[in-house]
Formats: C-alpha cells, sequence, structure tokens
C-alpha cells in the first residue's frame, strides 16, 4: 500500500550492517548505499561477529567502490592505554586501503586519527552517547563529520537536534535494541568482566528478572524479561525520518545472517526509493512477515514515536520467536490439527509456545501439511493438519488455544539467499557521453557521471581508429546508442550519448565494442582509485603521550577522601563524620538546595551531579541546578562539560565520560575540568598505565561503590507498577516505592530512577578497589572516591568511613578494609573492576 507524501530532503544514505563477506555481497546486491563492519583485530563492538582482516580490506573496499557502495569501519570501542600504538597502525591500514570513514566512540581516539591522517573522515558511533545538540556542539572542536544519533531519541526529538546543528545525523531504523544507553553500559563488565564498551557484551538484558517491591514480590506472570526490549521497526516512519533531515538511516546486524542483511535492506530499499517518489509505502502484511522471519523479537517503532514502556518492553520473551501464524485446534494421533492465519509448506519450521524460562516448548520441522484430509505440496492455510517427525509430540504439553509460530522458512531463504548468490546489478551508476567523430580524423568521446561524494568526474576516451567516410549507411546516434548501452554485465548504465559527427563517418562495431570495454575499465579503475591521503609515519601516539606531562604541577598533598551521597540522611550522616568534600546525586534535584545549605553550614565543599543524559528540551536542568549554589558539578555528559565551562562552573568529569587513555583525559581537562574519574571499564593493570601517562594529579578513582549497570530510557517503575504508558501518566511511582531486580543467581540489584525519569540498576554486591589504592597513593594519586547507594544506619555509614579513611592514611592496609567489609556487608561486597588479575572473557 502507498500514499502520496511531499518529500523535499535529498535521500538518505541506506546503511547496512557486514560480519562477514557474504553479508557483503547481501548488501551491495539489495541495494545499500554503504556498509558498516568490523576488523576481526579489535578495537569493534561486535567483538563476536566473524568480522574482517586487515589484510581483506583492500580487496574489499575495491569491491564496494566498484558497485559505488561506500565503506566504513568500526573503531568504535574505549582505547587503553596500552593500546594505542596498535589502534595507529589500524587507522594507518585503513586510510591506506580507502576506508571511506572509521565510526568512533573513544575522544581521545578520534583526536589520534585526525594526527595520523587528517583527511580520514570520522564517525561519531552512537557509543559516544550524542542524544541532543548540545552534546553534539561540545565535540565540533574534534572535527567529527557525521553523528550517530543514540537510539532512544523521537523524531520530534530528531527534528529539534538538525534544526539546531548543521551537523551530518544518521540514525537507526531496524535491528536490535539495546535497553541500556549505547557507551553507557556497565552491566558485563560489573558482572563478569565482558565489558560492552570492548565489544564484550554479555547480553544480561536478555534474561529474566523478578520484580521486589518494598520487599515483597511481585507476581509478574508470563513478564519476566524486565529489561529486553522488542526489536526496533521504522519502516512506516522513513517519510518522516527523511524529512527530519537524517542523512542516513542505519540497520543494526552486524551478528545477523546475510540472508538477514539482503532481506532488511532490500524491503528498507524499497521504502526510501518510494519515498522519494512522494509515495509512503505502508507494512503489508507478507512484507512485515517476511521481515520478521529473517529475525524478530518481535517489532516496534522503538522510541521513534516516543516512549510507550510497555510496548517497549513486553517481557514475554528475549530471543527470536519467529511469526505468531495461528493456534493448536486438537491433538490426533501425531498430528497437530491447527487453525492458520497465514500459510504454511512442507518444510517449514514451527514452535508451539511454552514456559521459555523453564525451557518448555517445542518445535520442529514440518514433515506434511493436510488439507481436508489431503497431503499438499502448496502454501497452506486455514484449517490443517501438520505431521512432524515420529514421536516429537509424543507426551508433549500440546493444547487448544496453545499459539503456534513459525520459526523458519526454507523457501523464502532460498529466494533470499539467490538475491546474493551472483552479480546481479540491480542498481547501476549512470553516465553520460559525449561522442565525437568526423571523417578522416581519429574517434574522441568523454565520459561524465556523479561521484558518490556528489561531485562531476569525468575522463577522455580516443580510438587509433580513423573513420572513412560511408559508402552507404554512416554511424548514426541511434547506431552509437545501441552499441555503447550493451553493459549489461557491468554496473554501469547509459542515461545520455551526445554526438557530433562530421561528414558521414562510418564506424566499424568493433570499433564501438573496443571503446565500450576501454570505457567499463576506466570506469572500474575511476571508481576504485585510492584517494589521495597523507598518512604520518610511526611513532604519532608515542609523541601524542610524550606531550602529557606525567607530573602534577600541583604540590602534592595528602590523600583526599570523597563521599557522593544519594539521600539527604546519608548526607548528615557523612557531614556529622566530618566528611568536608561531598557529592550530592539525589533523585529530586528540588532537594538540592537544602543539600548545599547543609553542606556549607558544615564547612564543606559540595559538588552536584548532573544527570547521565541531555535530550532535547533539558537544558533548563542545567540553569536549575546553576541556581543552588554549589560549589562545582561531577559533570556525566558532554552537554554538562560544555555549559559548566561556557558558565565557568567549577566540574570534575565523572566515569560517564569513559577516559580510558591519556589523550582522552587531556582533552577534557584542556575542557577546564578540575580532573577526571576513571572509567570503570579499567582493570588494575589498565588503571596503573592510565596513572602513569598522565599527571597524577588529573585522576579520580572510585574504590568503593555499587556499580552502575544498566543506565536507560525505559522505565521498569513505569511497565511494572504504573497502567501509564510514560511519564505523562505513571504517575510516578518511582516516588514511593523501593524496587529492587533479583537475577538468576538471587543477588537482588537496587533501582533509581532521575528526575528525567531514566532508571539505573545499581549492582547488589559493592565494590572495593581498597587493595589497590596503596599503589595509587606511591604514584602521586591524591583523590579517592566512595559513593554510597542504600541508605544504612548512622554507625554503619561511619563505619565504612572510617575504614577508608584509616587506608588513605596508611593505618591499616587495603586487604584489611576489604576483609572487613566483606565480613561486615550483608549483601557482600567484590574486588569489581580493580581485582587483580582480571579474566576479560570471563562468562557471565
Amino acid at each position: 500500500m502507498t500514499n502520496q507524501l511531499s518529500c523535499t530532503r535529498p535521500a538518505p544514505e541506506l546503511l547496512a550492517p557486514a560480519g562477514n563477506w557474504e553479508c557483503i555481497h547481501a548488501a551491495i546486491e539489495n541495494g545499500a548505499d554503504a556498509v558498516y563492519f568490523g576488523l576481526e583485530s579489535g578495537f569493534n563492538a561486535r567483538a563476536r561477529a566473524v568480522n574482517f582482516s586487515l589484510e581483506d580490506l583492500p580487496k574489499l573496499m575495491q569491491l564496494l567502490h566498484r558497485r559505488g557502495v561506500a565503506g566504513y569501519v568500526t573503531l568504535n570501542t574505549l582505547i587503553f592505554t596500552d593500546e594505542l600504538a596498535q589502534f595507529e597502525h589500524h587507522v594507518a591500514q585503513l586510510a591506506s586501503a580507502g576506508v571511506d570513514a572509521v565510526l568512533v566512540q573513544d575522544l581521545g581516539a578520534v583526536r589520534l586519527i585526525h594526527e595520523i591522517c587528517p583527511t580520514l573522515s570520522v564517525h561519531a558511533s552512537t557509543q559516544m552517547t550524542m542524544v541532543s545538540a548540545e552534546t553534539i556542539r561540545a565535540i565540533e572542536s574534534l572535527k567529527i563529520d557525521r553523528v550517530v544519533l543514540a537510539r532512544e531519541l523521537s523524531i520530534a526529538e530528531i527534528r529539534k537536534i538538525t534544526a539546531a546543528t548543521t551537523m551530518p545525523v544518521e540514525t537507526f531504523v531496524h535491528g536490535a535494541l539495546c535497553v541500556a544507553y549505547s557507551g553507557q553500559c556497565l552491566t558485563s563488565e560489573s558482572l563478569g568482566g565482558r565489558s560492552a564498551n570492548r565489544g564484550q557484551c554479555a547480553q544480561a538484558c536478555r534474561l529474566n528478572y523478578d520484580l521486589i517491591c518494598d520487599g515483597v514480590d511481585q507476581n509478574l506472570g508470563d513478564n519476566r524479561y524486565l529489561l529486553s526490549p522488542q526489536d526496533l521497526a521504522g519502516y512506516e516512519h522513513i517519510p518522516d525520518l527523511i524529512e527530519a533531515g537524517v542523512c542516513s538511516l542505519k540497520i543494526e546486524g552486524r551478528l545477523k545472517t546475510p540472508e538477514y542483511v539482503a532481506n532488511i535492506v532490500g524491503h528498507y530499499r524499497e521504502a526510501i526509493d518510494a519515498a522519494m517518489l512522494g509515495r509512503r509505502l505502508t507494512w503489508t502484511e507478507d512484507s512485515k512477515r517476511e521481515m520478521e522471519m529473517s529475525f524478530s523479537r518481535g517489532f516496534t517503532p522503538g522510541w521513534l514515536e516516543g516512549c510507550d514502556h510497555k510496548r517497549l518492553v513486553p517481557g514475554l520473551s528475549s530471543s527470536k520467536r519467529g511469526v505468531e501464524i495461528g493456534k493448536v485446534v486438537a491433538l490426533h494421533g501425531e498430528r497437530l490439527v491447527a487453525d492458520l492465519d497465514s500459510s504454511i509448506i512442507k518444510g517449514d519450521g514451527i514452535v508451539l509456545q511454552g514456559d521459555r524460562i523453564a525451557g518448555a516448548e517445542i518445535g520442529g520441522r514440518i514433515f506434511q501439511v493436510f488439507v481436508q484430509g489431503k497431503s499438499t505440496d502448496y502454501p497452506a492455510s486455514g484449517r490443517v493438519e501438520l505431521a512432524f517427525q515420529n514421536g516429537l509430540l509424543k507426551n508433549a504439553d500440546v493444547h487448544p488455544g496453545q499459539i503456534i509460530w513459525q520459526t523458519d522458512a526454507p523457501q523464502l531463504s532460498k529466494r533470499l539467499r539467490a538475491s546474493f548468490a551472483s552479480e546481479q546489478f540491480a542498481r547501476r551508476l549512470s553516465i553520460d557521453i559525449q561522442f565525437r567523430a568526423s571523417v578522416g580524423s581519429p574517434i574522441a568521446m568523454a565520459v561524465r557521471w556523479e561521484a558518490s561524494d556528489g561531485s562531476q568526474r569525468q575522463f577522455e576516451l580516443q580510438s587509433d581508429h580513423v573513420s572513412e567516410e560511408a559508402r552507404k549507411h554512416p554511424t548514426s546516434v541511434d547506431d552509437l546508442k545501441k552499441q555503447l548501452s550493451r553493459l549489461g554485465n557491468t554496473p554501469y548504465q547509459l542515461r545520455d550519448l551526445q554526438a557530433e559527427l562530421a561528414g558521414s563517418p562510418m564506424i566499424p562495431l568493433s570499433v564501438l565494442g573496443e571503446l565500450r570495454k576501454e570505457m567499463v575499465i576506466r570506469l572500474d579503475a575511476a571508481r576504485m582509485e585510492l584517494p589521495t591521503r597523507t598518512i604520518s609515519d610511526s611513532g604519532v601516539s608515542a609523541r601524542m603521550l610524550d606531550s602529557i606531562p606525567v607530573t602534577s604541577e600541583a604540590s602534592r598533598s595528602d590523600p583526599e577522601l570523597i563521599v557522593l551521597v544519594r539521600s539527604l540522611q546519608q548526607l548528615e550522616q557523612v557531614l556529622q563524620a566530618g566528611q568536608k568534600t561531598v557529592y550530592v546525586d539525589f533523585h529530586d534535584i528540588r532537594e538540592y538546595r537544602q543539600a548545599v545549605q547543609m553542606s556549607h553550614e558544615a564547612g564543606a565543599t559540595v559538588f552536584l551531579a548532573t544527570l547521565r543524559i541531555q535530550k532535547p528540551g533539558e537544558l533548563g536542568l542545567f540553569k536549575a541546578l546553576a541556581k543552588h549554589g554549589a560549589d562545582g558539578w561531577l559533570v556525566r555528559n558532554l552537554a554538562a562539560l560544555e555549559y559548566a565551562e561556557q558558565n565557568n562552573i567549577p566540574s570534575v568529569g565523572d566515569f560517564s565520560l569513559n577516559v580510558t587513555n591519556p589523550l582522552t583525559a587531556q582533552w577534557l581537562m584542556n575542557r577546564k575540568v578540575q580532573r577526571v574519574t576513571a572509567s570503570y571499564d579499567l582493570n588494575r593493570d589498565q588503571l596503573t598505565e592510565l596513572v602513569q601517562g598522565m599527571p597524577s594529579g588529573w585522576l579520580e578513582i572510585v574504590i568503593h561503590q555499587h556499580m552502575p549497570m544498566f543506565h536507560m530510557e525505559h522505565c521498569v517503575f513505569c511497565t511494572v507498577l504504573s497502567p501509564g504508558t510514560n511519564k505523562s501518566n505513571c504517575g510516578r511511582p518511582c516516588d514511593r516505592h523501593d524496587v529492587k531486580l533479583r537475577d538468576r543467581l538471587g543477588v537482588e540489584h537496587v533501582l533509581h530512577a532521575d528526575i528525567g525519569c531514566r532508571n539505573t540498576l545499581y549492582n547488589g554486591h559493592a565494590q572495593s578497589g581498597a587493595e589497590a589504592v596503596e599503589k595509587l597513593i606511591k604514584m602521586g594519586v591524591q583523590h579517592f572516591r566512595i559513593e554510597l547507594l542504600r541508605d544504612a544506619p548512622t554507625d554503619e555509614t561511619r563505619r565504612l568511613l572510617s575504614l577508608y579513611r584509616d587506608l588513605l592514611q596508611g593505618e591499616i592496609d587495603g586487604a584489611t578494609v576489604w576483609k572487613s567489609l566483606k565480613a561486615e556487608n550483608r549483601v557482600g561486597v567484590t574486588r569489581g573492576t580493580l581485582e587483580h588479575p582480571r579474566n576479560p572473557l570471563a562468562i557471565l
């Protein structure tokens, strides 16, 4: 179905994922304008994909460019200090191979790339958490060419961003959704040392959880997958995204099959082309079913229409289930009697809905389909009988009304594979020819085309053949068009031919054939020609690191303990215990004024924590924060960094700015922060390398905390404890209830909501880095932080402070602190990310 519309924007790029060579071919043949892929040597956020080797790059880029497709490499992980030299080597090879752009998360890595090759285009990955025009403005000095927006933005919010910035923006339009903001998820790191910021996400969001409200287990029924979103499918919103000014529409799926790539790219190619012709395609049941068959946890518009937490996370499932096609009527012997809403055929796969958590679902491939008692090899729907492998349904839990899901469609897969089994050239580059021939002179022609960057390109061809005057049939313009348009097995098509024929020349067909062949060779060479790039000699990262002083200009002083509190009760307790530097991180920022007053009356310095996310329309929260008269801010996002710098507000950069190497730290320090907090992705050895590479006074280290695992736009409070769908109608149950999520190991993780209604799930186990403190103090680190989470009796809070104060003063060692905490803390304490040694491939 189509609806008429008016499209005034340029066509967006259709950007496809590619985890292997077959996916590359599937993307090309089904209409992708560009593909993005990772390297098997690392630095990409999909470490489990097959990926490509550095040696593959020249061949891969030649293939893409010959077909007019751009190639982007994902370097979208955080980079550790000892990896900068290897990262530099990779970047130099990417630039030499003609890669069109790199997608980057790490701020320091962006700086390094520009020093290595200033003309290599850099795109800010969604891992950089770009959520507003203000966050984009904060990175303008890094000379980034495109920003991949966070998935959590609505079309209305995207419009506000594109109206307020000239930065080209890219957005996801289809695929799996992370429940946490990309670049802000520490769950895999916290639970098992598998950092999502390093491409090793363990997908803890896809597990089932119990919900405890005010100490009481809630009956969730079948809704146990509380953190597992359904998939994004923005198919019907293509015209709106184009009109919103999005320059690139991105499909998720570097871990998916080539059939998935072919399927999804083909449907979105059709939708984009229709939109550019003024037509809006709407989903037919057939097209939706086809896309769901390749992969689907259930389709939603994600956040494109705004927040609807119940629609986004129904909680019934967390993995691919297929397409619902009907219901069970009865079981006759070993034949399943079913009423089907959609057609099915022999060989298809199905599953009968059951308890997925208990592993009670049963399914298999259909051996025969019977309609009115007769076997059929054709697609069938309505009342049918289905036969399976002997014994499959024996003693199975089968009952009337049970939902039937189709999980596999071999005929669809066969058709999809055929779409990229060979070069199809469904999309071709249009060329224009200016042909010149005159009797007694050599033949010449100019070939013109539009390059992928919009520029006009051309070359000249000349034949040694000298035309003779025709005796009977001179060569006509139609003859030229007929011969020169024979471009069948090439990626080119003749759009226009203009000819200047002087006299009555007769040009042999063989000569025109040779000219056509030479033209194709020259076109291929021109499209595969490597860009002219200046690439620095090796040693760039070392020189950049050498430019950073390793000793702090400030004189050494006794180490300072900083305490972050999350309630007025905690603040009162630590102030009474004599704490002189506090950070305040409250759910209700209206309490900040009282917190500042209490701190100043106690003679303490107080910094207020900003939100981790600042979306369009939320700039006023910064202005409100600035009115409270605090001594500074704990900055948690790039927009807050920009605001603090512009308004001369003292600031400390928090963990969420992802500092894992000195180059990132230096960039932030140049933005006038007093110091930066080390990333929680660092283990003890990596933290040591970071400290050694920069002034120790630049760094603040969190040595006791409940790690914030998921930070998400999705609200569990609203989904489970409210009849509403978003913050406009939920009634704010987060203000009235204490909520925990219990994982499959029995650990109860604490759930909080901030003033922006974003949820954070904190690890139920406290983590202590006490055993690393002595060495860090010897290395010159002066600023250490502990963070409180739950309200506790005053004596417990005092005891915690006393232990860490004694540790910093050298009166007890870290092992004593850790053992004492493990004995005293009823919910347990772990060494967390500062464990030594730490296995980065630990199983969750």
